[in-house]
């Protein structure tokens, strides 16, 4: 089974980034379908994305972090109200963790371990 997890991190504040609304979505053919949803906890991370831990399978996965929410959260202006950032999962026994580096007008991402 494919464990999707994620940890969001506000590089402007120097700390986790709480309450970062995030979708998992995984491609099927021509379309994204939701397969999963959470929020970061107080430490930023998310590990629950999906139902079991996540999909059981290889292919196109998208994490969308609903940034503007965030940012209203903290009554702070941000360039950038979401950020989705595709990846493919080429072995489904495999852990994928997609970090997030946030900041108002900027982020990073990366494969994490």
């Amino acid at each position: 089974m494919t464990a999707i997890t994620t940890h969001v991190l506000d590089t402007a504040a120097g700390r986790p980034a709480a309450g970062v609304p995030v979708a998992l979505h995984a491609r099927e053919q021509d379309r994204w379908v939701q397969v999963g949803e959470g929020v970061t906890g107080p430490d930023g991370r998310l590990a629950g994305l999906a139902p079991d831990g996540g999909p059981s399978r290889a292919g196109l996965h998208r994490l969308v972090f609903d940034t503007g929410a965030y940012f209203a959260q903290h009554s702070q202006a941000g360039f950038y109200p979401e950020v989705s950032v595709v990846f493919e999962v080429t072995d489904p026994a495999d852990h994928y963790h997609v970090p997030l580096l946030l900041s108002p007008w900027g982020y990073t991402t990366y494969r994490g371990s």
